[in-house]
């Protein structure tokens, strides 16, 4: 790998590069259009949570409701995740994320 050394003057804005941006682009979003985004976003990071539990649960090979009743969890907010209406948050989150790289000890640890 080459590597390219850059001096960079704060002092001559020219010699500044500008990014990956557009700025035109960027000078011309309205605040609705971030917060279009940004719902978007949400709308995306929910669907993420959703495929995370479901395949955690599935990689155990469990029905929902024996994966609720593995980790105390009632089945309704299983279902809820799964369908991306409800993410896991605090210990589900972390208990979900033990599950996926150690299942046996995470299992173990529960009973």
């Amino acid at each position: 790998m080459k590597t390219v050394r850059v001096t960079i003057d704060p002092t001559a804005p020219a010699t500044l590069a500008y990014g990956r941006i557009d700025p035109v682009r960027v000078d011309a979003t309205s605040e609705a259009d971030i917060a279009r985004q940004a719902a978007a976003d949400d709308v995306d990071a929910m669907q993420d949570a959703a495929k995370f539990a479901r395949r955690v649960r599935k990689r155990l090979g469990l029905s929902q409701l024996e994966f609720s009743e593995r980790i105390d969890v009632p089945l309704e907010t299983i279902r809820l995740w799964e369908q991306g209406k409800r993410a896991p948050t605090g210990a589900a989150k972390a208990l979900l994320k033990v599950l996926d790289k150690a299942p046996e000890a995470g299992l173990a640890a529960l009973h």
